[in-house]
Formats: C-alpha cells, structure tokens, sequence
C-alpha cells in the first residue's frame, strides 16, 4: 500500500464530494488546516449533512496512519429562502 501524505487528504476529500452521485454534495468546502479537516456549506437536509461527513470519513479511513480530526459545520437549510 503506498503512503498517503496529510497533503493528499484535502483534495480527495473535495474529489469525492465533487464526484458524488448526491448533487448536493458538490458544492460543499472542504478546508484543512494540519490535520483538521473543515466541510462547509448548505444542504437541505440533516440526511445529507451526514452523508457528506460519511464521504469525507471514507476518505479519512484510506489514510489510516494519519490521525485526522473532522469538522462537519455544514448549515442546514433551504436554499434561496
């Protein structure tokens, strides 16, 4: 298995979000300072508050040597309303 570098979470992290078959999770912001991940942004929903943190948790997961805090401070509520 190759090694992951605290540089290479972020950007997976917004990869796999942008990429996600959920729409609303495309537009959301992941942020890292050190080893502190920050997803931002708007959804509908509570569900998909959480669906975010568990696309981002998985990527977390395939950087297993890295000890990484995640703070979801997704907002949930209508857009444009």
């Amino acid at each position: 298995m190759s090694q992951v570098s605290i540089r290479d979470v972020r950007p997976r992290a917004q990869t796999a979000l942008a990429n996600s078959p959920v729409f609303e999770l495309r537009d959301l912001r992941v942020d890292q300072e050190e080893a502190t991940l920050l997803i931002s942004g708007c959804v509908s929903s509570f569900y998909h508050k959480q669906l975010a943190q568990e696309v981002v948790r998985a990527v977390c997961k395939e950087c297993e040597g890295l000890d990484l805090e995640l703070i979801n401070s997704i907002r949930v509520g209508r857009s444009g309303g």
